[in-house]
């Protein structure tokens, strides 16, 4: 198909076309089609078509299911040119650690911050609240295992943003790997027991310097002992 459909202006497609243009959030089909006073079952077929029409056309736009909705996306092929365009895009950019962090969260959702600080290496205290705030990383309960720990994940913002429809749709970053050594630094990495055995290794850490502290005091003592007696030796 070369050229997009000549639509009536009272059809259902046209009326759909209009909601979803003025639309900021993803809109339901049940949603938009009781706008339109249509069968559910109609507006997802029609959402299908529209979906299939702007993509052979090669529009400007897309139109994705995402979040549980439909809704108009600019074309990836012209990010660039969008990007330049929209002069506020740049304050909204996400810092380096604020993408790892919600990497992080949302690979291995449900996760607490000491979670989050275990994989990264750093406190991202900071940087999860910074989350929070912009809508991309929620609250979802408490952790009773380990002292009630907030447990954060994703919002519905989140899979919008990143044009996913679910969390099923994030890649897998196995793929993004050079080597096998990365592939299964990635798999200890996201793996849930990874993150509890970096936490034991990181206070079994702390018990060896323990325990080297307490045999150079030890140590110490010993030989504080024998130069004592060794003084008094040479007294006598």
């Amino acid at each position: 198909m070369n050229d997009l459909e000549n639509l009536n202006p009272l059809s259902p497609k046209a009326a759909l076309e209009a909601l979803l243009l003025v639309s900021s959030d993803p809109v339901s089909a049940s949603a938009l089609a009781q706008a339109l006073d249509i069968a559910p079952g109609e507006a997802a077929s029609l959402l299908a078509e529209l979906k299939v029409e702007y993509e052979e056309a090669n529009r400007g736009f897309q139109l994705r299911e995402v979040a549980g909705g439909w809704r108009l996306f600019t074309h990836p092929a012209f990010h660039e040119q969008v990007e330049a365009f929209v002069l506020s895009w740049d304050t909204q950019k996400l810092s380096q650690a604020a993408l790892e962090t919600l990497a992080v969260i949302a690979y291995h959702q449900p996760a607490t911050r000491e979670q989050v600080r275990g994989i990264r290496g750093v406190n991202s205290d900071g940087v999860i609240s910074s989350l929070v705030d912009k809508g991309l990383v929620r609250e979802l309960g408490r952790d009773v295992e380990h002292g009630q720990a907030i447990l954060y994940g994703t919002t519905n913002a989140f899979l919008e943003k990143f044009g996913l429809r679910s969390l099923k749709d994030l890649p897998d970053l196995e793929q993004f790997a050079p080597d096998e050594q990365a592939r299964q630094f990635i798999r200890e990495r996201l793996s849930g027991r990874s993150i509890q055995s970096t936490l034991e290794e990181t206070e079994e850490d702390l018990d060896e310097e323990r325990e080297l502290i307490d045999e150079v005091v030890e140590d110490d003592d010993d030989l504080m002992i024998v130069g004592n007696a060794t003084d008094e030796e040479f007294d006598d």
